[in-house]
């Protein structure tokens, strides 16, 4: 990797609207969880910070994986404050900082690769992957802009605060717009990943 890279999975969040904690849901043959790790693993990225709440049954579905794990002990607040947890356990020679959402769990490693090649090129730029002309997730911020956040700003804020500094590369990549806040949510992408997505 020309330009180290870490990445923060968020996985904090206590899934309120899906009635349990999807995190752990199955996909195919493993847990969200394990499916987003597992990505930004087969990325080449190797400084890894999840970010996670008090669920022990988290911890153990992950703690096998080359992975710091950091806690947000207030899983009900916003998701700046996991991003800022998660900032402080970073490798201090990273450049940028990708931001992983765990639930997305169907985003490829080779988009990952390729926010990282454009971090690469443009280290001064927060880089937006786009699928069909809409933004999706993940996103790679460098590290003077991430940290941005401290200031009491939320991601949204970082990214609009400069739109000079926004670069969106094109994606052949439905899994970034997937997200799963439902139910419903989880058995399409469960009928997506079966279908051989991933």
């Amino acid at each position: 990797m020309p330009i180290p890279v870490s990445a923060i999975l968020l996985a904090a969040g206590s899934s309120r609207r899906t009635g349990q904690l999807k995190q752990l849901l199955p996909l195919g043959d493993k847990p969200i969880i394990r499916h987003c790790l597992d990505c930004i693993i087969a990325s080449g990225i190797k400084d890894i910070v999840a970010v996670v709440g008090q669920q022990g049954e988290i911890v153990k579905a992950i703690n096998d994986l080359s992975v710091k794990i950091v806690f947000n002990e207030a899983p009900e607040s916003e998701m700046a404050e996991s991003v800022r947890i998660g900032l402080r356990s970073i490798d201090h020679s990273s450049t940028g900082v990708l931001i992983c959402l765990s639930d997305h769990p169907l985003v490829s490693p080779e988009t990952l690769r390729v926010l990282i090649n454009s971090h690469s090129e443009d280290p001064g730029k927060i880089i937006i992957p786009m699928y069909t002309g809409k933004r999706g997730h993940p996103s790679l911020f460098p590290v003077h802009a991430i940290k941005e956040i401290f200031g009491g700003l939320n991601l949204r804020d970082v990214i609009n605060k400069t739109p000079g500094r926004l670069k969106h590369i094109d994606v052949e990549d439905e899994g970034i717009l997937l997200d799963m806040d439902t139910i419903e949510d989880y058995k399409k992408i469960s009928k997506i990943a079966a279908k051989g997505l991933q």
